[in-house]
């Protein structure tokens, strides 16, 4: 499949997925402390370990943070919950794109 597509589905899921002022905020500060910063504390091995896992953990949590916010499962946990065959939250309530299969808790 050539990448244009499947970077627009990704990117088109991602904004619909991502609609919340604070949600957006929290993943503009989430994913770079989640992988750009761990990355450099891991490469500069000057600063105690600990600080690259506070890092990866701390910018997951706010992404996690956000999508609470939101009212929408995080990816990582609507894969997990897809594969054990559990209910998810893929869209926040009334903001599922139409013809959306949404698996949810509550029935929808």
């Amino acid at each position: 499949m050539p990448r244009g597509p499947m970077l627009q589905r990704f990117l088109t899921n991602y904004i619909q997925r991502h609609t919340h002022p604070l949600n957006r905020l929290l993943h503009l500060l989430g994913v770079p402390l989640t992988f750009v910063v761990t990355a450099i504390l891991i490469s500069r091995q000057q600063e105690p370990w600990w600080w690259a896992v506070a890092s990866f953990v701390g910018g997951y949590g706010l992404q996690f943070l956000g999508h609470a916010i939101e009212g929408n499962d995080a990816g990582e946990v609507v894969l997990i919950k897809r594969w054990l065959g559990r209910p998810y939250r893929e869209f926040a309530p009334g903001k599922e794109p139409v013809g959306s299969a949404q698996s949810t808790a509550d029935g929808d």
